[in-house]
């Protein structure tokens, strides 16, 4: 037997020996408090003492060699090394909870809560979806929603803060999963009493008149991707939070903006809009269904991905 072969296997010998010294039901601990930031809901969520998961914690830190967690306010706030981690151990256990007998999700007993992001202008379309289906046929799941993006939003993905984003940006990291849900038409939307509006029009005349835009200073502004230059961006006359105001103070002045379709025709009426065909290169948008794939192997979260992949598509 070679030398090489011999330290080769000495090595495998010295990891089966460091794990069979390691208590593996620490790392469901790890995973709660991660999840919690706090001792106290993380022994409830496990059905422990608050004792028995503080001294689980210190084991954990003497394991990993690392604080783990720092105490911030009235929780616990991971370190670097613990966000590193996280992923890592979260994979894991998912895949040894779906192997186990009876690990099956079932969604209408389960009362699992799930985190999700529809971008604005999208909430308005689709929360009210989602909400009323999940509702009906898996009653004690509870959603919580928001519409906006941040600069955080790969982080809240990849720690599961956030567990799916639906909206029309696409993350570009490997590590993210982006399934195209529908493309969606944009138009160009101003009062019916607009003195010039008028067709066919061209891309000079569109940046000719003043605009209402959602604040392109929020993070992936919806507006953005037309006011990309300072050129573009001198006819602005109004950044407004959500894309309902905006149109509300289009129905009013003889500003302009740029909308996707069905909500432009779901205000049409009682706004007194007029919707005209958006005479750019950009006249449409891909709506995207997104998360991380450490958040993949769940059986919960798969379930949930094939929900609203057919509530939005539908």
């Amino acid at each position: 037997m070679s030398d090489d072969h011999i330290e080769k296997h000495h090595g495998v010998d010295e990891i089966k020996s460091q794990l069979r010294m390691v208590d593996l039901n620490l790392l469901t601990v790890f995973d709660a408090v991660m999840q919690e930031q706090n001792i106290t809901r993380a022994a409830h969520h496990l059905g422990m003492s608050q004792p028995a998961v503080s001294n689980a914690v210190s084991r954990l830190k003497l394991m990993f060699n690392d604080e783990l967690f720092v105490r911030f306010g009235r929780g616990i706030q991971p370190t670097a090394r613990a966000y590193k981690l996280f992923g890592s151990v979260r994979q894991a256990l998912q895949l040894i909870q779906n192997e186990l007998p009876g690990s099956g999700f079932e969604p209408v007993s389960s009362e699992r809560v799930f985190n999700l992001c529809v971008a604005s202008p999208l909430d308005n379309l689709l929360t009210s979806m989602i909400f009323n289906r999940i509702k009906e046929i898996a009653p004690n799941i509870h959603l919580i929603f928001k519409s906006c993006l941040n600069q955080n939003i790969e982080h809240q993905l990849r720690y599961q803060e956030t567990e799916f984003v639906i909206g029309y940006d696409e993350f570009r990291r490997p590590e993210f999963t982006c399934v195209p849900l529908f493309k969606d038409e944009m138009v160009l939307v101003c009062s019916n009493k607009h003195p010039r509006i008028n067709m066919p029009m061209r891309e000079s005349d569109v940046y000719n008149e003043q605009h209402a835009v959602v604040s392109l200073d929020r993070f992936a502004s919806f507006s953005l991707p037309w006011y990309d230059t300072p050129d573009k961006q001198t006819c602005i006359a109004y950044q407004g939070m959500a894309m309902t105001s905006v149109l509300n103070v289009v129905s009013q002045t003889e500003l302009v903006t740029i909308a996707p379709r069905w909500l432009a025709e779901e205000f049409d009426e009682t706004l007194d809009l007029k919707i005209n065909p958006l005479p750019l290169k950009l006249n449409s948008r891909t709506c995207y269904l997104s998360w991380h794939e450490a958040a993949g192997r769940d059986k919960g979260h798969q379930w949930m991905e094939e929900l609203l992949t057919a509530i939005c598509r539908k």
